[in-house]
């Protein structure tokens, strides 16, 4: 592995070369594991506040170059830089969420005289690191994404092997540079772009107590070869939202938030507005206003603050969804707004009357198109969404408690939004799906439960 000499990182707007990065070789990748392996008990015996103040360091830090991170996803990823400075505070939200639950990893006292033969014993819980860990992050948010990862493996005293997405990573780089100012033991983290076949370790060397992957649908296969190592996923989704006869909120705003969470960083969201139900009531007006506000979204460069449409990371994402957009007329929908895709630049598109078979209702189009359809009874947009391999998270607008908990109870997913849009997060919420989108959840706390294990202790009181 030659320092930045390996690894060219494109500029995803004009294509040419932004900057090259060291590319890891599996061996490099074993001694990493190797030295997260060696620094369990050194990273268990890392004090929590020593954690905290770990973690706190990296929220400064990241305020301080909160411009140059922003600038490096709007690079590397070709996202917006509105976009890019919102991701910026994620990350600084999630690495201050986890400062906070450092000190917080608390166990239980429990009761265990429940008969006369349990007299005179005490039990009591804590939580402990489960040791080494390896994750593996998309491009689509490079720092946020490994903020996900790293915050609460810090928090939880665990060390790491990091690969993140050959395509951006800068921003991971820089989070380890920060890292690297810091008191964390010696083989605490490492951070290594390396290609798939070099990163095999990472889910299959015994070594690593847990593989966190987030990505596509390849990550069931990671699952079957991880051998008995915890597995968390996060597989994306096709994410409904529904807009009932009573929604709660003016058309306008729910315009409003549609557009935001269908087009959004280009719709390169695990929880981009994909499928969107409309009351039949609603239908006529909503569509004309969505309609209009999407053709007027505008592309182009990312570095521009008017650009709301990016370039996708690359043309062939690009040219799959173009062909989905393409093979939904040919079976019957009609197309709303979009145009002719120029490289990997693909303008917003909407598309109504798409059939329920189309690889845009079925799959994750992961790019700025959404789908919109009538229903009559609310059941029915329950059922419809639910009509899907995937079940990440889903958005209801409605006035209706009742509806609101009906959907809670209904919809097969991990997380309902009443009032908004499914691509809503805050990073200390459970964060995860069912079915094809994964198993586990993230968020802050959740990840620290799954980075941690419990260990009993029982004392006998002296006869």
């Amino acid at each position: 592995m030659a320092a930045n000499t390996d690894l060219d990182v494109l500029d995803k707007y004009t294509g040419t070369r932004a900057t090259r990065v060291a590319l890891a070789d599996a061996g490099t990748v074993r001694k990493a594991i190797v030295a997260a392996h060696k620094a369990r008990p050194a990273m268990a015996a890392f004090p929590p506040d020593a954690r905290r103040d770990v973690l706190e360091h990296c929220v400064r830090r990241f305020g301080e170059r909160a411009d140059e991170l922003a600038q490096a996803l709007c690079i590397e990823a070709g996202k917006p830089i509105r976009d890019a400075r919102g991701e910026v505070t994620r990350l600084i939200d999630t690495f201050r969420i986890a400062a906070g639950e450092a000190t917080r990893i608390e166990g239980e006292v429990l009761e265990l005289q429940v008969s006369e033969r349990t007299r005179g014993y005490r039990g009591m819980v804590k939580r402990v690191p489960v040791g080494a860990c390896s994750f593996i992050t998309p491009f689509n948010f490079p720092l946020n994404l490994v903020a996900h990862k790293v915050a609460p493996a810090i928090a939880a005293g665990c060390p790491f092997v990091l690969k993140p997405a050959a395509k951006t990573p800068v921003g991971a780089l820089i989070i380890a540079g920060v890292l690297a100012e810091t008191e964390l033991p010696k083989g605490a983290f490492s951070v290594l772009p390396c290609d798939n076949a070099a990163a095999s370790a990472l889910v299959e060397d015994e070594r690593i107590a847990l593989l966190s992957f987030t990505g596509g649908l390849v990550g069931w296969e990671l699952k079957a070869r991880a051998g008995r190592k915890k597995v968390t996923l996060e597989l994306g989704g096709n994410a409904a939202c529904i807009v009932d006869a009573d929604p709660g909120a003016s058309l306008d705003h729910i315009v409003e938030r549609l557009v935001f969470g269908a087009y959004y960083q280009s719709g390169q969201s695990c929880i981009s507005v994909q499928r969107i139900y409309v009351h039949a009531s609603l239908y006529p007006a909503l569509r004309r206003k969505l309609k209009a506000a999407v053709a007027a979204l505008r592309m182009g460069d990312p570095r521009d603050e008017r650009t709301v449409i990016g370039p996708m990371i690359d043309e062939a994402a690009a040219k799959r969804v173009d062909a989905w957009i393409q093979s939904a007329r040919k079976t019957g929908a009609k197309q709303l707004a979009g145009d002719a895709r120029v490289g990997n630049m693909l303008p917003a598109a909407l598309l109504e009357n798409v059939p329920r078979t189309a690889e845009l209702m079925r799959e994750e189009a992961f790019g700025p198109v959404a789908c919109i359809e009538p229903f009559d009874e609310f059941e029915d947009a329950l059922a419809r969404a639910n009509d899907s391999d995937f079940g990440l998270q889903a958005g209801v607008f409605t006035a209706s408690l009742a509806h609101a908990m009906r959907a809670w109870d209904a919809l097969e997913v991990g997380g309902v939004v009443v009032g908004d849009v499914p691509s809503f997060r805050v990073d200390n919420m459970p964060y995860g799906g069912v079915r094809g989108s994964g198993l586990g959840r993230e968020g802050v706390r959740s990840a620290i439960e799954d980075m941690t294990e419990p260990r009993l202790l029982v004392i006998r009181e002296p006869a």
